[in-house]
């Protein structure tokens, strides 16, 4: 069997040489073009599972491999060259520069014409576009994210990775960046994704992943996942 466009196989570890693992024997893995959702209670690990596949923390054990090409021991910024987007939870903007000037921040890694991948992330985020000479700290909550998912957009990603990218929005601009990001892993991108707001998160999800205590719990489809009945006992309130 085809091994999966990206995966973290076996990952054990936690932060610095010395740090308590975090992380047992976790497999997270996504097809290209895919959507897969890794959610759990808090403290299962679940941002620490994707900042592990990005290059942020240390492997005692496993690999990440993207492409059929081993990139465990890449830093994160080669791990960007190889095709990764990464979107932090926090602080995932420049607020003083404007729309267009963080978008074009992104492209730094770019050495050619990368307005055409502008107007396609303008495209898809329409109200950029209409703010796109206005600083970025302007903007309301949902609007930032788009400004950092777009961002990441610039590098022309294969993977999309996202921190819990609807954490503090309100339900009508989740559904929408939920929309977007569909949106995005229709172009083929594969997208990645670690969420709070479970049962929603899964709902648009090709492949869910349930964390408990830094390993894995439950996987599947997404579907599968929302009508097993221990984990929406356990993690989707019933």
């Amino acid at each position: 069997m085809a091994e999966p466009f990206l995966i973290g196989d076996g990952m054990t570890g936690g932060y610095g040489k010395t740090g308590p693992d975090i992380l047992h024997n976790c497999t997270i893995a996504v097809e290209r073009g895919e959507i897969a959702v890794i959610v759990g209670p808090n403290g299962a690990g679940k941002s620490t599972a994707m900042k592990a596949v990005f290059g942020m923390l240390d492997l005692r054990e496993g690999a990440v491999r993207l492409d059929g090409e081993d990139i465990t021991h890449l830093t994160p910024q080669a791990r960007v060259r190889h095709g990764m987007g990464f979107v932090p939870q926090v602080a995932n903007i420049f607020t003083s520069m404007t729309v267009e000037e963080n978008l074009e921040m992104g492209a730094f890694i770019r050495e050619d014409d990368f307005s055409g991948t502008m107007e396609q992330v303008y495209d898809l985020f329409p109200i950029l576009r209409e703010k796109r000479a206005q600083a970025a700290g302007e903007l309301s909550g949902g609007q930032r994210q788009q400004v950092a998912v777009g961002r990441a957009l610039m590098t022309q990603p294969k993977v999309l990775m996202l921190d819990e990218p609807t954490a503090g929005v309100s339900p009508i601009v989740m559904d929408e960046l939920f929309d977007r990001i569909i949106e995005v892993a229709r172009t083929g991108i594969s997208i990645l994704m670690v969420e709070q707001n479970a049962r929603q998160a899964l709902e648009i999800a090709d492949k869910g992943y349930v964390l408990v205590q830094g390993a894995n719990g439950y996987s599947g489809t997404g579907k599968d996942l929302l009508a097993n009945p221990d984990v929406r006992r356990s993690f989707l309130g019933g």
